[in-house]
């Protein structure tokens, strides 16, 4: 009777533990059904319209989160932050959920100034755009003849 029941109950601990182990991977089955963010592309830096190329090139959604300044069209804007996000579908749909990425925009011009806004002198952008404006003014003084040079 004693092996009997010894028996029995090493039975019961291996159904025990099988359902706890059949429980345990559907669990980590379930979980690994949800939708994640697939890796963003690094876009801070380019200009939004070459930025949503590539961000719909790696499945995903542009998504312009914030903006500051309002001298550039959007698509002249340069991104400056992204963050990306996974939105799930709406409940009881067969929808699927949409991978978006965040953009935010800096729609300044050039170099500030005291009467006009864009980036500052101190950040790289700045800098490039001064560099611009000076090679820019240089170039256009070179073209220019001298008025005080007389002709013969």
């Amino acid at each position: 009777m004693d092996q009997t029941n010894t028996q029995t109950q090493r039975r019961r601990v291996g159904v025990v533990g099988l359902a706890g182990l059949t429980a345990a991977s559907a669990l980590v089955l379930l979980g690994a059904g949800v939708a994640q963010a697939t890796s963003a592309p690094d876009v801070v830096g380019q200009k939004y319209s070459d930025a949503q190329t590539a961000i719909s090139g790696a499945g995903m959604t542009p998504v312009i989160s914030t903006t500051v300044g309002d001298q550039k069209a959007w698509p002249d804007c340069l991104v400056t932050n992204t963050v990306s996000r996974t939105v799930p579908p709406p409940e009881n749909t067969g929808g699927s959920a949409t991978n978006q990425l965040l953009v935010s925009l800096n729609c300044d011009s050039g170099e500030a100034s005291a009467n006009k806004p864009g980036f500052s002198a101190a950040s790289p952008e700045g800098k490039a755009a001064k560099a611009a404006a000076d090679a820019a003014a240089k170039s256009s003084a070179a073209a220019t003849p001298s008025a005080a040079a007389p002709s013969s």
